[in-house]
């Protein structure tokens, strides 16, 4: 069937105008005319109208549309694809916009004055996230998504982090082991299981004082609860450890944790890549793990034997690591190909 130009300015919420502009800027030629020499669009017409507008959706130029459109790549599943994550995305912050604002509403209506912080709070995180995340990123974030709820959650967390410290709890105590395991299984669940969403977070919380206000995380909290959460793996890992193997990890583990995000984003990087376990980027990898498992554990292979034990035989070693059997697995891959050729 096709469409006069009328008819499919009408269907398609363009203006006719509009429409002889994608005409004469060979943009979107109807592809027949009638007898009487109107404009007649087809399928593949409307097909490319679609595209165009996909386009455009997303911020680009009629002057690069045009060149994007003729390259043979081109798939409209794709830019639906695109269009969806870009939907996803609005979605989210308008959800979580409405969710500041009913907070206002609810002040007005109990004849309250919202504070000023209030205002610029609604303004702030409105822009905030965009700054450290991408869109597509944003729309699967669950940190994102429900912002009351999640802010509700983690100032109790905090809170809680803020009492133990006040009644001078050691790390060691199982309250606070305790805390620090909830602590980092939600903040695993929160960033999707995601490394490099954990240290794009990570970033944005050292750097935004307002995120530190609202949910009250100090950096006193977080030490605390990182040297508890250590605290709660080396009990763990002192089941199966000598005193003296004991004493080198506790000088040395807490410290060496703080580089863990950066090398599991890599591998997480590599896997969803499709990286062979044995290429030369995956053996390099291989390799900054290995080196982190020295610095905190010795160079003795025993020592690494034993820890390796405990990983099978305590599964809450992987808990709140953002580990997955997958990318252990991968790991396990990469580490034996590149012992292998250091041993040929």
């Amino acid at each position: 069937m096709n469409l006069r130009v009328g008819e499919l300015a009408r269907r398609s919420g363009l203006t006719v105008r509009t429409l002889h502009h994608y005409d004469s800027i060979g943009l979107l030629r109807p592809s027949a005319r009638s007898e009487a020499g109107y404009r007649l669009y087809g399928r593949a017409d409307i097909a490319r109208l679609h595209q165009i507008q996909a386009l455009r959706g997303l911020g680009v130029s009629l002057a690069d549309i045009g060149a994007i459109l003729d390259r043979p790549d081109l798939s409209l599943p794709h830019l639906v694809e695109q269009q969806i994550r870009l939907l996803d995305r609005q979605i989210a912050q308008q959800r979580l916009l409405r969710e500041r604002l009913a907070q206002l509403h609810g002040q007005f209506r109990d004849g309250e004055e919202p504070a000023l912080a209030d205002w610029l709070t609604t303004l702030e995180m409105m822009t905030m996230y965009d700054r450290y995340f991408s869109p597509e990123e944003l729309a699967a974030l669950p940190f994102y998504q429900d912002g009351a709820t999640k802010r509700e959650e983690w100032t109790a967390l905090a809170r809680e982090a803020e009492a133990l410290m006040r009644q001078s709890a050691s790390p060691r105590s199982e309250a606070a082991q305790a805390l620090a395991r909830r602590w980092m299984c939600a903040l695993e669940r929160d960033t999707a299981a995601n490394p490099a969403w954990l240290m794009k977070l990570n970033d944005m919380h050292a750097h935004e004082d307002s995120l530190q206000a609202q949910l009250g995380i100090t950096s006193a909290i977080g030490a605390f609860i990182m040297t508890a959460f250590a605290e709660s793996r080396l009990a763990l890992y002192e089941r199966y450890l000598s005193a003296d193997e004991m004493t080198f990890m506790r000088g040395h583990y807490a410290q060496r944790m703080q580089a863990w995000p950066a090398l599991l984003a890599d591998l997480r990087q590599a896997l969803d890549d499709g990286m062979a376990a044995d290429s030369p980027q995956a053996r390099q990898l291989a390799g900054r793990w290995l080196e982190l498992l020295r610095g905190y554990a010795g160079d003795d292979p025993e020592t690494h034997r034993k820890i390796r034990l405990a990983h099978e035989r305590e599964p809450s070693l992987n808990e709140g690591t953002w580990t997955t059997p997958a990318l252990l697995a991968y790991l396990g891959q990469a580490v034996a190909t590149l012992q292998a050729d250091a041993g040929r």
